[in-house]
């Protein structure tokens, strides 16, 4: 076989460092993106802190009227599924990799970008950018579990070395909702090298856990823990026999919501039931909540959308990461250098830090540009709630800011948005739509904002059939089907008629 050489033309995509760094900065939350930008700030000595508040031509740094954005004011736009999708956001990007011997020492606009300020712990308020205060609030510690709860009461309840350790075995079993989630052959498996504990040892010590704080505890099943609530009221509470007789004997009916055979078979009026059952919403169905207190997480907007004058303004918040720049006398000591080795290191912080500004002023932009197209869609929403919501999908985004539509996944992914009617993630504004009658469309948040309204309305003694519900939105022009009614429902964890029943 004869051997030759062979020259071929061709293309060739690729991503290079700075566009990685761009699309994976793109997709961070605020509070991942501030970890970052403080590992950065740790290993490259190019970067600091600035206090500034405009750049150098005294222009804020973040804030666009609605009115007046321009869907071409952000030409550097960060996206990646493919390198091809990333050579069309970003343009001619790659062309800027290369940094000139003569570098400038002075940092201009191009060095300086703000991202967010970092939260300390505890809760107060801070100063935004535009003046206006604002509070906010950080998670503090958590209390005491309820095991922990649990075994300092055993430990002050007289207990022999037996019943302690039973005992202890019976909490560590019991789960955050405060029942016993092992069962009598487990525990007495625990004790099987003793033959001096049975069942009727171990049943003994429950009886005493079941009497610890909070009332409920250590039950094995809803009926009991409410059993164990009932005998901890006063008896004098009144209906207090016919609540604790209901639950004894009746429960399946109860559960149910079976009242006229529950008022037949306790020879009750209907009066005199719903009393009972007003005390018996008084119970807590999960005993071990109170005293377990879960983890708070609270959400740092990355965007604020305001009325004022009439006017939709949306500006990014300036309040969730401290501001970066480069360093002037690091910068200065690139041209200093003392040898090949040190310029060269020099030169190399001094390239990646001006790639982490350039990607996180890209960021900036890019989220600013999706938050007002988001804002300009869906402005019904902002005046009149949920059921004023407009059918979206990231399509439409994509086509109206010139991105692909893999960028607004990612830029609307763990980003939040406040507004008027609360704090939402950007996600939450897309939405399916279903066909109107008049050959319209209409969001499915808008028609389960309506499901969630008429439920409200209904008659609570005769609630509202999925097939009802369907055919009362029918009336409003919008076709629904009822296995669609039951989706949307069970999405906003509504029960279905037959247990949302009861007595009025």
């Amino acid at each position: 076989m004869k051997q030759s050489l062979q020259l071929r033309i061709g293309q060739h995509l690729t991503m290079t460092p700075q566009l990685q760094q761009a699309i994976r900065l793109l997709q961070l939350s605020a509070l991942e993106l501030q970890q970052e930008m403080q590992t950065a700030l740790e290993s490259n000595p190019m970067l600091e802190i600035s206090d500034d508040e405009t750049n150098e031509s005294g222009e804020p740094v973040n804030g666009v009227d609605h009115d007046e954005h321009n869907g071409e004011a952000h030409d550097f736009e960060p996206e990646a599924a493919s390198a091809q999708e990333a050579r069309e956001d970003f343009g001619s990007a790659e062309g800027e990799s290369t940094i000139p011997e003569d570098l400038p020492v002075d940092s201009g606009w191009d060095d300086t970008f703000d991202i967010v300020e970092t939260y300390g712990s505890g809760s107060g308020s801070g100063t935004g950018a535009d003046g206006e205060e604002r509070d906010f609030e950080v998670q503090g510690r958590t209390g005491q579990s309820l095991q922990e709860h649990l075994t300092w009461q055993m430990q002050m309840t007289p207990f022999s070395p037996t019943d302690q350790a039973i005992a202890t075995a019976i909490i560590d079993a019991i789960d955050e909702d405060g029942y016993l989630t092992a069962t009598m052959e487990e525990l007495l498996q625990d004790f099987s090298t003793d033959p001096d504990i049975g069942p009727e040892e171990i049943e003994a010590v429950l009886h005493r856990v079941q009497q610890f704080d909070p009332p409920g505890v250590a039950a094995r099943d809803l009926r009991e823990s409410m059993l164990l609530q009932l005998k901890q009221y006063h008896p004098d509470t009144p209906r207090l026999a016919d609540a604790i007789r209901l639950v004894s004997e009746h429960f399946d009916l109860l559960a149910q919501r079976d009242y006229s055979v529950l008022m037949r078979r306790m020879k009750l009026g209907e009066g005199d039931l719903q009393q009972v059952i007003l005390l018996l919403q008084t119970l807590n169905p999960r005993p071990g909540g109170q005293i377990t207190e879960s983890q708070a997480e609270y959400v740092v907007p990355d965007v604020y959308v305001r009325k004022r004058n009439g006017v939709w303004k949306v500006e990014l918040n300036p309040d969730t990461t401290p501001k970066l720049r480069i360093n002037s006398l690091y910068a200065g000591m690139v041209q200093r250098a003392r040898n090949q080795s040190d310029s060269t290191y020099l030169k190399n912080q001094l390239q990646e830090a001006r790639w982490l500004l350039k990607s996180l002023q890209s960021r900036n932009e890019t989220l600013l540009k999706v938050a007002t197209s988001i804002v300009e869609r869906q402005r019904a929403f902002l005046e009149y709630g949920e059921e004023a919501m407009q059918p979206l999908v990231m399509s439409n985004i994509a086509e109206e800011v010139g991105m692909h539509e893999s960028t607004i996944s990612r830029v609307t992914t763990k980003k939040y948005m406040h507004t008027p009617r609360g704090i939402y993630e950007l996600k939450f504004f897309f939405s399916s739509h279903v066909a109107t009658e008049d050959g319209g469309e209409c969001s499915s948040t808008a028609i389960r904002a309506m499901i969630k309204k008429l439920v409200a309305a209904e008659d609570a003694s005769h609630p509202l059939s999925d097939s009802k519900l369907a055919s009362m939105l029918s009336e409003k022009g919008i076709k629904v089907a009822r296995r669609t009614v039951a989706k949307y429902r069970e999405a906003m964890s509504i029960p279905p008629s037959n247990e949302r029943k009861r007595l009025v």
